[in-house]
């Protein structure tokens, strides 16, 4: 090996890792004694994030008789634990808050939304349009009609207050228009054909006819 080589000119040496110097250790909080308190005990209910000091024997000690809810009822424990399941946060019933404000700014009732619910608008950006809620369901004949059975007075060609015998009549009169005995046997319209009878077989499985 030649000492005089350009290549240990290029050779780093890794500098050592200082040890870290030991943190001071507080002594143990426990009465008469005097060893280093490296363990934290919590100091209990009303004092949460303080914490005591203390050695490992007295912090085993410490927790084998530590009792959160002592000195409470059992009521008062039972409503703790209630509480705990939100957080301890403050909850209220639905509606509580509830009641239109003056001015256009503030919150508005919105109508068929249900008693208390309000609609904020701070900025008054959809001043004069419908809110959420407002639009009432549709209903035929005293009850209300959903999306299947709209879908359904669609695919019939008829109107939502149709009669039965209205949507009967309208029945026959689909079925004969799209039987394929009425086009010399194309069967291009069973598709159509099937879609009528699913609708009219679903209105009166409804109660509609």
């Amino acid at each position: 090996m030649k000492f005089d080589s350009p290549l240990f000119d290029k050779i780093r040496v890794k500098r050592t890792r200082e040890e870290p110097k030991p943190r001071a250790t507080r002594a143990c909080e426990w009465p008469s004694c005097g060893k280093p308190g490296t363990h934290r005990a919590p100091k209990g209910r009303g004092r949460e994030g303080e914490y005591w000091r203390y050695c490992l024997d007295h912090v085993r000690e410490y927790n084998a008789n530590y009792n959160y809810f002592a000195g409470l009822s059992d009521d008062d424990v039972i409503s703790y634990q209630k509480d705990a399941i939100t957080g301890h946060r403050p909850t209220w019933r639905m509606g509580m808050n509830a009641g239109p404000r003056a001015g256009t700014s503030g919150p508005r009732q919105a109508a068929g939304a249900g008693e208390g619910f309000t609609w904020h608008d701070p900025f008054g950006f959809f001043e004069g349009a419908a809110l959420p809620g407002s639009e009432r369901p549709v209903e035929a004949n005293g009850r209300p009609i959903r999306n299947a059975e709209r879908k359904a007075f669609e695919t019939l060609g008829l109107e939502i207050d149709a009669s039965a015998a209205e949507i009967k009549a309208k029945f026959k009169e689909q079925v004969k228009r799209h039987h394929p005995d009425s086009h010399g046997g194309d069967r291009s319209f069973e598709d159509r054909l099937r879609a009528v009878i699913q609708a009219y077989n679903y209105l009166k499985s409804a109660g509609f006819c």
